[in-house]
């Protein structure tokens, strides 16, 4: 695989990409399908978003106004997890891990209406996949609210892993102490997306408090080469998504994208597609970008793409 994988590149073949085992670590479920998948079933086009949007909360206004409204309510929000399945079937995602917040399992009448669902959608669309689920809360939340919620969701045993998304800025790392050590406690691969918008500092200081094993994101990381050494002495993965990074204004383009100075200090390092029903990329493509600007070479995306496949237990 490592050679086909490395000769598609080198050709310019996306299909050849698209054939080769990959994984997408960091993947909101809600956003994870393709706009084409969405365009064909709601019968409309989607107007594309901006080359670069102005804040997460532009990236949050054009994602409701132009793919959530044309695919609105339960059953819109199913057709775009389903997406989610399909595009990693597609794509040959062998390591999938879909992260859900509670209000979506709740929306779905709780956990065994949710499981239910989420594992025939990965039985009838991506039948060669691994499906990790991953656990996702708000910055924002409650989390005294969440803990209490815990037990409930963490015994049956089926999410694999817990993260903290949205506005990283909104609320400090400490607050979901007693959130991350019960996750541990339960067995689950700690997770948070930090470094996005925020310093080097704030990656490590996320990392020590909350014990994580994996940051989403965490490209901030790049402006501290002691952080840097620091993340690859304890061998922390970061999951990046070159595209939402540039679309987000955090790399000024993929060319100058700060998973090449992370992965010459030892960083280990993913390349994932974030919210591809906004950024548009597959994981293949994300790939292909990072070839095709000269970042890195063939043979180097090929040990990025052997690093997501390592499953972390």
């Amino acid at each position: 695989m490592k050679q086909q994988f490395m000769d598609s590149l080198e050709s310019g073949s996306l299909q050849g990409v698209q054939n080769v085992p990959k994984s997408d670590l960091h993947n909101h479920a809600g956003r994870g399908g393709s706009i084409r998948y969405i365009e064909e079933w709601a019968g409309v086009k989607v107007e594309p978003p901006p080359a670069v949007f102005d804040s997460l909360g532009g990236m949050a206004n054009w994602f409701n106004s132009h793919v959530k409204s044309v695919c609105p309510g339960t059953p819109g929000y199913l057709k775009r997890v389903e997406a989610s399945f399909v595009q990693a079937g597609e794509d040959r995602i062998s390591l999938l891990a879909l992260s859900f917040g509670i209000d979506e399992i709740d929306a779905l009448g709780g956990m065994e209406s949710f499981m239910k669902t989420m594992n025939g959608f990965r039985e009838r669309y991506a039948t060669d996949t691994r499906f990790l689920p991953e656990l996702a809360f708000d910055r924002a939340c409650n989390a005294d609210a969440v803990f209490e919620r815990l037990d409930e969701i963490l015994g049956y045993g089926w999410f694999r892993s817990v993260d903290i998304c949205c506005d990283e800025l909104a609320a400090p790392v400490n607050k979901f102490k007693r959130i991350y050590r019960k996750a541990k406690a339960a067995g689950l691969v700690l997770k948070a997306h930090v470094g996005e918008f925020g310093s080097a500092d704030d990656v490590m200081k996320a990392v020590e408090e909350l014990e994580l094993h994996e940051v989403h994101h965490g490209v901030a990381a790049a402006k501290s080469p002691q952080i840097m050494h620091w993340l690859a002495d304890h061998r922390i993965r970061l999951n990046v998504c070159p595209t939402s990074n540039v679309m987000l204004g955090v790399a000024e383009s993929y060319a100058s994208h700060p998973i090449r100075k992370l992965f010459d200090n030892g960083v280990p390092v993913t390349v994932n597609s974030d919210d591809l029903l906004i950024f548009n990329q597959s994981v293949s493509q994300e790939y292909m970008n990072l070839y095709r600007c000269g970042l890195m070479t063939a043979e180097e995306l090929n040990r990025v793409r052997e690093t997501g496949l390592l499953v972390q237990d």
